[in-house]
C-alpha cells in the first residue's frame, strides 16, 4: 500500500461521488430513466408475486422460487435505488458510516441470495426432465423451502463476513466513495492499511457465491440439454427447451454482469467501468426478471389472462 495516505481516523460519514460529475441535465435524465425502470420494477415483481399467489396453477415449484427471486429482487433494489435517485437530484449527500455497513449488508444479502435462487431453479429445470418420475418428491414443499431458506442463509452468512471485514479497517481523511452505493471494492480503496487480506476474503467469497452457482447451473443445463436431445418427437423438445429459456437468460445476464465486477483482479477493475456494470446489474437485470418471465412463459401469461377474466392465449 501507499505511505502517502494520512493516519486512520475516526469516520463516520462518506460521501458517494455518484453521478456527480455530470451535468445536471444529464442528472436529471438518468434521474427520469432510472425512477422509471424502478417503477415497474417494483410494478413487475408485485403482478408476479401476486398472480403465483393466486393462481393454483402456478403452485409448483418453478414458481415458488420465481415468488422468492421477485420478493428477493424487490429488496434489492430499494436497497440501492432510493439512494441514488436522491443523490441525482442532490450529488455528495453524506451517509453513516453505520447507514453505509447496513446498506452493504442488505445489498450482499440479497444479491448473494440471487445467485443461489437461480441456482435452485436450474436444479429444479434439471430434475423436472431429466428426472421427472421423481420429481414431486425431490422437488416437495420440504425441500424447496430448505433450498429457499439455505440460499438466504449463504446470503447473510457471507454478508456479515464481507461487512466485519471491511468495517473492521481504519479509514483514511479521503471518504468519497467512488460509486454510487456502498460496495466492497471502492470501500477498502479508502483504507489507510493494508488490504491485502481482505482483497483475498473478496475474492474468495465472489468466488464461492458466483463460481459454485454458475458451475451447478452448467452441469445442470449440459445434462438437460443432452436429455432433451434424446426426446423422440420436436413438439416434445421445444415444450422442454421452452421451460428452461426464461431461467437461462435471466442466468445469463446475471451471472455474466457480476461476474465481470466481482472476479476481474484488482489491478484491471477501473470505478468508471465498473459503476456502469453495476447501473446494469442494480437496474436493468432486477427489471428483466419480471419481464422474461411474463412475455416468455405461456403459464404466467395465461395466468395474466385469467386474473382479468380473459381467455387463455393460444399455445
Amino acid at each position: 500500500m501507499p505511505t502517502s495516505k494520512p493516519n486512520s481516523t475516526s469516520v463516520t460519514e462518506f460521501l458517494f461521488e455518484g453521478f456527480s460529475s455530470f451535468r445536471w441535465q444529464h442528472r436529471l435524465l438518468f434521474f427520469v430513466v432510472f425512477l422509471t425502470l424502478y417503477l415497474l420494477t417494483l410494478t413487475g415483481n408485485v403482478i408476479i408475486v401476486t398472480i403465483i399467489r393466486l393462481d393454483r396453477h402456478l403452485h409448483t415449484p418453478m414458481y415458488f422460487f420465481l415468488s422468492i427471486l421477485s420478493i428477493s429482487d424487490t429488496c434489492y433494489t430499494v436497497v440501492i435505488i432510493p439512494r441514488m435517485l436522491s443523490d441525482l437530484l442532490n450529488p455528495l449527500q453524506r451517509i453513516s458510516s453505520q447507514g453505509c455497513a447496513a446498506q452493504l449488508f442488505f445489498y450482499l444479502t440479497f444479491g448473494i441470495n440471487n445467485c443461489f435462487l437461480l441456482m435452485a431453479m436450474g436444479y429444479d429445470r434439471y430434475v423436472a426432465i431429466c428426472n421427472p418420475l421423481r420429481y414431486s418428491v425431490i422437488m416437495g414443499k420440504k425441500g424447496c423451502i430448505q433450498l429457499a431458506s439455505g440460499s438466504l442463509g449463504i446470503g447473510l452468512s457471507m454478508a456479515v463476513v464481507q461487512v466485519t471485514s471491511v468495517f473492521s479497517l481504519p479509514f483514511c481523511h479521503a471518504f468519497i466513495i467512488p460509486h454510487f452505493f456502498c460496495d466492497v471494492r471502492p470501500l477498502l480503496k479508502l483504507a489507510c492499511s493494508n488490504t491485502s487480506v481482505r482483497d483475498i476474503v473478496n475474492f474468495v467469497v465472489s468466488v464461492f457465491v458466483l463460481i459454485l452457482p454458475m458451475g451447478v447451473v452448467f452441469i445442470s443445463y449440459i445434462l438437460i440439454i443432452s436429455t432433451i436431445l434424446k426426446i423422440a418427437s420436436a413438439e416434445g423438445r421445444k415444450k422442454a427447451f421452452a421451460t428452461c429459456a426464461s431461467h437461462l437468460t435471466v442466468v445469463i445476464i446475471h451471472y455474466g454482469c457480476t461476474s465481470i465486477i466481482y472476479l476481474q483482479p484488482k489491478s484491471q477493475s477501473l470505478l468508471g467501468q465498473d459503476r456502469l456494470i453495476s447501473v446494469t446489474y442494480t437496474v436493468i437485470t432486477p427489471l428483466l426478471n419480471p419481464l422474461v418471465y411474463s412475455l416468455r412463459n405461456k403459464e404466467v401469461k395465461d395466468a395474466l389472462h385469467r386474473a382479468l377474466r380473459q381467455k387463455p392465449i393460444s399455445a
